[in-house]
């Protein structure tokens, strides 16, 4: 509930006062870094995911500004620019290589045991859709690649402490290793193919 109330106030604070967007990028920064360290802070009281409220906190903007959060979506697609190389280079200084090889054939019938879910539910998803088999299956390829999150969130459980927490980082790595290539090379191989331009109208 407090959560929402800020969000709500922030909303408006952004409708009532004028300020450039590179302001406004700046106080959602803020407010995320906020919200994730208050996490720490707050938990021996209640639970809280500061992760969860900084997405609150964006779907909050996007319905309640439209514009403002489509154009603010743009430059914040600038500073992911250097925040994902930052991101990655920051994994890579953290896992040890050995441990990428150390999981073995396991880990992967785990990932792909994982992928052929994901593909499942991409499919499931479109059910009620008008989208060709083809056009389906060109969906799931393009949900393939994992790296994002794996990097955001793999260091976390070595960071804590966690006894295997070295398998775990290693198991995200060779996930973004395995899916990261196979996904780009299957869009670029089947977009050409199973994909057709078709013209829209506007009223």
């Amino acid at each position: 509930m407090p959560r929402a109330l800020f969000m709500c106030l922030l909303l408006k604070l952004f409708k009532k006062i004028h300020m450039r967007d590179t302001v406004k990028i700046l106080v959602i920064l803020s407010m995320a870094f906020l919200f994730v360290s208050a996490e720490t802070f707050i938990q021996g009281y209640f639970p809280m995911s500061g992760l969860l409220a900084v997405m609150a906190l964006g779907g909050t903007l996007l319905k309640g500004y439209e514009v403002l959060a489509k154009r603010l979506s743009g430059k914040f697609s600038k500073i992911w620019v250097g925040a994902e190389m930052l991101l990655f280079v920051l994994v890579g200084a953290a896992v040890d290589i050995s441990y990428v090889g150390s999981v073995g054939l396991a880990a992967v019938l785990l990932i792909v045991c994982a992928l052929i879910f994901r593909i499942a539910g991409v499919f499931l998803c479109l059910l009620k859709t008008n989208l060709s088999v083809k056009e389906r299956l060109f969906c799931a390829i393009a949900y393939l690649p994992k790296a994002t999150v794996q990097a955001a969130i793999g260091a976390i459980p070595l960071a804590s402490g966690v006894k295997a927490g070295d398998t775990i980082l290693a198991v995200a790595v060779l996930a973004i290793m395995i899916t990261a290539p196979l996904g780009a090379i299957g869009v670029d191989v089947s977009y050409k193919k199973w994909l057709h331009r078709t013209s829209i109208k506007t009223y």
